[in-house]
């Protein structure tokens, strides 16, 4: 039996748009998946996925279709204005990345990531935020983690954090001290970087806020910090970009040795 499925709404955000749109133009055309499939050299599954919004289509897959479909350069255009604009959704695309991903680099100035966090820390971090939602959040957040930290072959994560996270007492000093020999554990493991920038250094671009840089297997995205949500950030020059920000922001930390000193006189003075 054909399994008939219900069209995305396209007023959610550009994302739902674009895959309405892109099913549209298929039906249009009268073409199946898997024709469509061999347009942009993918499997019948991926083409339902993008038409679901399950997974976002690439610039050379619409530059094919666009071609198919006689639009010129349309999809490639809306494709363009989807990666620029807030996606309220954007949680749900970012978590299978992180689950694909090679490897994390981020910068976070104000609190130990969350890869990163004791329960007790994360706890205190939701309870700050919304208490009513805090078990359901804490629950959501260590599910997460453990996707990220107990896989046969673990990620590769390079942070660079910001001194402030090491003497901002989230939680009061039982949950900081156990945070702090958590994050001291983790820096000893092969997989794990972590850098701290001193208020010495100055002024610098991570002062606009918190990202992260995502290694999947052909190609790298990002995700942009912002109060109530982010932005995630597909488009290659944008990623690149950040790189660049990545490395400017790492020249002004300490060094790895220097880093985990850090961290233990902090430990020492926790009481």
């Amino acid at each position: 039996m054909t399994v008939v499925r219900d069209p995305l709404e396209p007023k959610i955000s550009l994302w739902h748009f674009l895959a309405f749109y892109l099913r549209f133009l298929r039906e249009r055309e009268g073409m199946s998946l898997a024709q469509c499939g061999k347009i942009i050299d993918v499997a019948r599954s991926t083409v339902s996925n993008i038409e679901a919004g399950r997974q976002r289509p690439q610039e050379d897959q619409l530059a094919r279709l666009d071609e198919r479909y006689g639009t010129g350069r349309l999809l490639q255009l809306l494709l363009w204005y989807a990666r620029n604009t807030h996606d309220p959704h954007w949680g749900r695309q970012l978590v299978p990345y992180e689950e694909q991903a090679t490897a994390f680099r981020a910068y976070h100035g104000k609190s130990i990531p969350r890869p990163f966090q004791t329960e007790d820390y994360m706890r205190a971090l939701a309870m700050a935020g919304a208490p009513s939602d805090a078990d359901d959040t804490v629950a959501r957040r260590l599910a997460r983690q453990q996707v990220l930290l107990d896989r046969e072959k673990p990620p590769f994560f390079y942070l660079i954090l910001e001194e402030e996270v090491l003497r901002t007492s989230v939680g009061g000093p039982q949950v900081m001290k156990a945070q702090l020999a958590h994050l001291r554990g983790m820096m000893d493991l092969p997989q794990v970087i972590v850098r701290f920038v001193q208020p010495v250094a100055g002024a610098h671009e991570g002062f606009d806020g918190p990202f992260q840089i995502i290694s999947l297997e052909r190609r790298d995205i990002a995700f942009a910090g912002a109060q109530y949500g982010g932005r995630l950030i597909e488009a290659p020059g944008e990623v690149r970009d950040l790189w660049a920000r990545f490395d400017r922001i790492g020249a002004k930390a300490l060094s790895e040795d220097a880093s985990r000193a850090l961290v233990e006189r902090y430990l020492e003075q926790v009481t």
